[in-house]
């Protein structure tokens, strides 16, 4: 059942609610994808994350390339079967990690010259060796090889970054559908331009231009604040098409989120609903819980009355405070419990609120609460 098909089935202004089927699982959007960089999700085994009703996971490209090697996930099924995943995944190019993670890095029209942290080893990836990475890998849906330049860079060097990523994107998408893997595997293509609107709008229209089954904006939540990104969506969005899906990438704070949606955004990711769990952070709708004061140490209650998750089903806030002083492993597992049940009941409310025509309703309720003085 090999495909990739998008049904919009509910609108609430430029926000909206569909189906995305992805080689025979659905999907419903918009969508919050777990993060799992090196094929796992942290502290979480597959089922457990399937259990708070994930169906779609990001893992990374660079991460997975360098270790254990993209030729050992494919020598042992993909990475699907390699991780034990039932449902649909999603890697990333490893642009973002090429740029951000080595200190040491040569960029030309070819590709990028760096260093693994780890080692100090020095690898190359282009636009075909990171498609062809991504191919071993197997995942679903994957993204094109990117430059995520910095949001402050100078306007010259914005304009040589995002006439590169075009190219880039270019020799991406004809490799890829070159290849045996076109009918199984999606690529997306990833706007860029920082936030000049000029060249946001050359990326998108070029990228438009290519065909890709589903389009990505890239290069925000890298430091720009939510009013600069707000603007940013304004005059992105609308240059992609309206019958593709559209992602986000790496944005994952609830108002950021409710924000993306109501400008017609439908997929999401970012790693702070699991590392602010592993960090004492539990995200409800009445706002956070820092597990770590002292005044839950004798606290009977839930992380959140009426959370159908596990750890609220089972545990107390005292239980789990008492797990995080005594360095407890389990506490990593029960708090991302939470927190990726909580996203996954965001979503859901908000996909019911776009079919009851009552998102802005939604987002001034939900705000008032979560995000408290």
């Amino acid at each position: 059942m090999n495909g990739l098909s998008f049904q919009i089935t509910d609108n609430c202004g430029a926000a909206r609610a569909g189906t995305l089927t992805i080689n025979g699982t659905e999907v419903q959007t918009p969508v919050f994808m777990p993060v799992g960089t090196n094929a796992t999700v942290k502290a979480m085994t597959p089922v457990q994350v399937a259990d708070t009703g994930a169906k779609l996971i990001l893992a990374n490209t660079y991460h997975l390339a360098m270790r254990p090697g993209t030729e050992t996930v494919a020598a042992l099924g993909g990475v699907k079967r390699f991780n034990g995943w039932p449902h649909v995944m999603l890697t990333d190019s490893g642009g973002y990690q090429v740029f951000s993670l080595s200190k040491m890095n040569r960029i030309t029209d070819e590709g990028v010259t760096f260093q693994w942290p780890v080692d100090g080893s020095t690898h190359f990836f282009s636009p075909k060796i990171a498609i062809d990475h991504q191919h071993r890998i197997g995942a679903d849906l994957i993204m094109a090889f990117d430059e995520c330049m910095p949001h402050d860079a100078d306007l010259s060097y914005a304009r040589t970054s995002v006439a590169r990523t075009s190219r880039w994107a270019k020799e991406c998408i004809d490799h890829h559908n070159a290849s045996e893997y076109r009918e199984r595997q999606f690529l997306g293509g990833i706007v860029q331009g920082g936030l000049v609107r000029e060249l946001r709008l050359e990326s998108a229209r070029d990228l438009v231009g290519m065909d890709f089954p589903f389009y990505a904006i890239g290069g925000l939540s890298v430091g720009e604040g939510f009013e600069r990104m707000r603007e940013v969506l304004s005059y992105t969005v609308a240059e992609l098409p309206a019958e593709k899906p559209r992602y986000l990438m790496g944005v994952g704070e609830p108002r950021d989120i409710i924000e993306a949606v109501s400008q017609g955004i439908d997929m999401f990711d970012c790693v702070m609903p699991t590392r602010n769990a592993r960090n004492g952070e539990a995200f409800t709708f009445s706002g956070t819980i820092k597990i770590r004061n002292a005044k839950y140490a004798s606290d009977g209650l839930p992380l959140e009355e009426g959370c159908d998750c596990y750890t609220c089903r089972t545990f107390s806030r005292a239980y789990l405070r008492h797990l995080d002083h005594a360095k407890e492993m389990l506490f990593h597992t029960l708090m991302t419990t939470h927190n990726l049940r909580f996203m996954q009941r965001f979503m859901n409310a908000i996909r019911e609120a776009i079919r009851g025509n009552a998102l802005v309703a939604f987002s001034k309720s939900f705000t008032s609460g979560f995000y408290k003085d």
